[in-house]
């Protein structure tokens, strides 16, 4: 249900952002999940569009007063509205542009409201057989704003009182003595919806959350805070669903820490888990509005940034190398150093698939080693002689750089 590619705008007006929201306290991505279950699906929406406009025509044709002719044209107007509001939404969050979500808002109220006016005019003219279909369809509509609406109670709650009230109304001023049960029916009715769609609404965003942890323990590593391998790809795919690359490229950096293995050693995995929560810490101050930061395992890092340009690259790779070498004083006042190398690969250029990117990132990563660490090296520098290098030292490795896939600790 969380997604992060929902689009739907947020409601800017005062009174439909009060509608829209409780006094729940949820984080952003929740709330936009919200904001989105406001438009449903489109076939749902058309059945109950259809619905309403078939009655409403149905009853103007069957009485043609001018009264419930007025409104008949009122709710044809509605309906078509929020149907044009709901196809140019849809549109909308395909391109990436702005959705009507305060004319969604508050054209939700006044179909409910259409709804239990022509209930109100069909009960006052004595029509009983045509007055219990239009309020049958009034009242079905009740029950499904709990579940339409169920992101949304305090909306849930306007819609349906403005289907109820006025036909509360129609059925006092009838003159059908037996409907005058509906002045208590009417407020009872009411508030047990609206406590029915506070408490599926509460139910709702349990299940969120749940599922928002969920996906964080799956996407990012729990020691560091920073996307796990799962979370990078993801990052990754993101931007290729979006063609981002197509008009602006981005660069991938590889980092792996330099003398990290050491202190584990030395120090133990306590105090290495410590350095590399530290770690991150500094590489979260080098990101910028779009940029993710990840670890792979052991002493590894990836960066993906917007920035596209070799020089922008290598300024980002040097930036990180400076922070990261800098000094690191533990709870105990003992200061350790470490240092890092990094290689960088460009999208599209050094290639369009993350495995790809990896292995030439990773390839400018050994050059950079090979250099004599704490270097930062480009995959275009890669030729063939330090191709055949990196294999050397690959062959070279005692120890096949398993630490660096195994956690910290």
């Amino acid at each position: 249900m969380v997604n992060e590619t929902h689009g739907f705008s947020a409601p800017r007006w005062r009174l439909t952002r009060w509608l829209a929201t409780t006094s729940q306290r949820v984080p952003d991505d929740v709330r936009t999940a919200l904001i989105a279950q406001l438009f449903g699906t489109l076939p749902i929406f058309l059945g109950g569009i259809v619905n309403t406009v078939a009655i409403a025509v149905l009853v103007a044709v069957w009485h043609p007063s001018p009264l419930l002719i007025a409104w008949c044209c009122l709710e044809i107007a509605v309906s078509l509205s929020r149907l044009a509001i709901m196809i140019h939404a849809l549109r909308a969050v395909r391109r990436g542009g702005r959705t009507f979500t305060d004319l969604t808002i508050i054209l939700a109220v006044a179909w409910g409201f259409t709804t239990g006016l022509g209930a109100c005019l069909v009960l006052l003219t004595g029509d009983w057989p045509t007055a219990i279909v239009v309020c049958i369809s009034a009242a079905g509509m009740t029950g499904g704003m709990c579940f339409r609406y169920v992101g949304a109670p305090r909306l849930a709650t306007a819609v349906i009182a403005g289907a109820l009230l006025p036909a509360t109304v129609g059925a006092l001023l009838s003159g059908n003595t037996i409907l005058l049960i509906s002045a208590v029916q009417a407020p009872a009715l009411l508030l047990a919806m609206s406590m029915a769609a506070f408490q599926l609404h509460r139910m709702l965003v349990a299940t969120m959350m749940a599922e928002r942890e969920n996906l964080q323990r799956t996407r990012l590593d729990g020691l560091t805070g920073l996307a796990n391998r799962n979370g990078l790809t993801r990052a990754f795919e993101t931007r290729l669903a979006a063609r981002e690359f197509e008009d602006a490229p981005f660069a991938l950096l590889y980092l792996d820490l330099d003398g990290f293995k050491a202190i584990n050693d030395t120090h133990g995995h306590l105090v290495g888990d410590r350095i590399l929560a530290m770690v991150a810490e500094r590489m979260r101050v080098l990101l910028a509005s779009g940029d993710t930061a990840g670890r792979l395992g052991g002493d590894e890092f990836v960066i993906l940034t917007s920035v596209g340009a070799e020089a922008e690259a290598l300024a980002l790779g040097r930036a990180a190398l400076a922070a990261i070498s800098a000094p690191y004083l533990l709870s105990d006042g003992q200061t350790l150093r470490i240092g890092v190398s990094i290689g960088i690969a460009i999208a599209p250029r050094d290639g369009r698939d993350w495995d790809i990117l990896m292995t030439r990132a990773d390839t400018a990563l050994y050059v950079a080693k090979a250099r004599g660490k704490a270097q930062v090296a480009l995959a275009s520098d890669v030729d063939g002689d330090t191709r055949a290098l990196w294999e050397a030292m690959r062959q070279a490795e005692s120890d096949p750089r398993d630490h660096r896939f195994a956690a910290a600790g």
